[in-house]
C-alpha cells in the first residue's frame, strides 16, 4: 500500500479518505465497506469494554511488576497537562496493564502497543463528544496507516524493534486525531503519521525477561502524547519534509539494522541492566518456591 496514492485519490476526486480506503480494501480483500465499518465499530466497542473492565479491577500481572500504575494517573490532579491528555495517558496505560494481566484487548497494531490508539479514541469520545460512527471511520484510516507501515517495514518488535510497535501505533493514532479534526486536510493527514513515526525512529524492543511489561506499559503513554503533538503540529501547517511512505521504508531499514539483542529477545537495552536482572531473578525465585 502507498499512503500517498490514497491521499492523492481522495484529493483529486474530492472523496472522503475513509471512502477511498474502504474501496481499496474491497479491491484487495473483497471486504465490503459495510463489513469494514462493522469490524471497526466492534473494535471500538471492545476497547471501551476493556477499559471498563480494567476500572472495576486492577489485576496485577503475573510478575507483579505492573497492575496499578494507571490508578496513579486516575487519582492525580495534573499540574501541567490538561484533563484530556491526562485521561488519554491513563487509558493507554490501563489497556497495556490489562494486556499484561491477560485481559482481552485490541491489538492495534500489536498487543505490546495496545494502549496508544484506545487512549486517543476514548479521549476524543469523552472530551470532544466524537460519535462512535465517526471514530469507526477514523480507525479505518488509522488501519491504512498501519497497513502501509506493515507493508513497507514491519509492525513486529522482533523484526524491527519497538519503533515498529509503539511507533506504528503512534502514527496510527495521530492520523485519527487529524481525521477527526479535519477529514479533508490531506496535507496534515499525510504529515502527522510521518512526524509521529520519525520521533520514535530507532526505538529498541527491550522487554525485561521478555515480558510485555517493562518498559512496554509506560511507553504506550508516551505514544499518546507524541500522537497529540504530531497531530497538532500537522494541523498547524508543519509538514514532514520526508514523505510518510519514505519514513516507513526508512524505519524498516533501521529495524533490520538493529542487533538481535534489541529486537524483543530481552537480552539488551533496559532488559540487560542490573536492576532488570535482579527483578527477573526475584520473580523466578518466587515462581519456583
Amino acid at each position: 500500500m502507498n499512503f500517498k496514492r490514497l491521499i492523492d485519490t481522495a484529493l483529486n476526486t474530492s472523496t472522503d479518505l475513509y471512502e477511498v480506503i474502504s474501496n481499496w480494501y474491497m479491491l484487495e480483500s473483497g471486504t465490503s465497506s459495510k463489513e469494514l465499518y462493522a469490524f471497526s465499530e466492534r473494535m471500538i466497542t471492545s476497547m471501551l469494554k476493556a477499559y471498563k473492565e480494567r476500572q472495576k479491577a486492577s489485576i496485577p500481572s503475573l510478575t507483579g511488576w505492573t497492575g496499578d500504575i494507571a490508578q496513579n494517573l486516575r487519582n492525580y490532579t495534573p499540574r501541567f497537562l490538561n484533563e484530556q491528555l491526562l485521561y488519554a495517558l491513563e487509558v493507554a496505560i490501563s489497556m497495556a496493564e490489562h494486556n499484561a494481566s491477560m485481559g482481552k484487548i485490541v491489538a492495534c497494531p500489536t498487543a505490546g502497543a495496545c494502549g496508544v490508539v484506545p487512549g486517543i479514541i476514548l479521549s476524543l469520545k469523552r472530551f470532544n463528544g466524537v460519535s462512535v460512527e465517526k471514530l469507526s471511520k477514523a480507525l479505518v484510516v488509522a488501519g491504512a496507516v498501519g497497513e502501509c507501515i506493515k507493508g513497507k517495514a514491519s509492525i513486529s518488535g522482533a523484526v524491527a524493534g519497538c519503533q515498529a510497535e509503539i511507533g506504528t501505533a503512534t502514527a496510527m493514532a495521530s492520523s485519527i486525531l487529524v481525521y477527526i479534526a479535519s477529514n479533508n486536510n490531506y496535507r496534515a493527514l499525510y504529515s502527522a503519521p510521518a512526524l509521529a513515526l520519525k520521533s520514535l525512529m530507532g526505538l529498541v524492543c527491550d522487554p525485561v525477561g521478555g515480558y510485555v511489561e517493562i518498559p512496554c506499559v509506560k511507553r504506550n503513554a508516551f505514544g499518546v502524547s507524541i500522537a497529540y503533538t504530531a497531530a497538532e503540529m500537522a494541523l498547524a501547517g508543519i509538514e514532514s519534509l520526508i514523505p510518510f511512505d519514505e519514513v516507513a521504508e526508512a524505519m524498516g531499514k533501521v529495524g533490520r539494522a538493529l542487533p538481535e539483542s534489541l529486537r524483543e529477545t530481552g537480552e539488551g537495552g533496559i532488559a540487560a541492566t542490573p536492576t532488570a536482572k535482579k527483578l527477573l531473578n526475584e520473580f523466578i525465585d518466587r515462581s519456583e518456591s
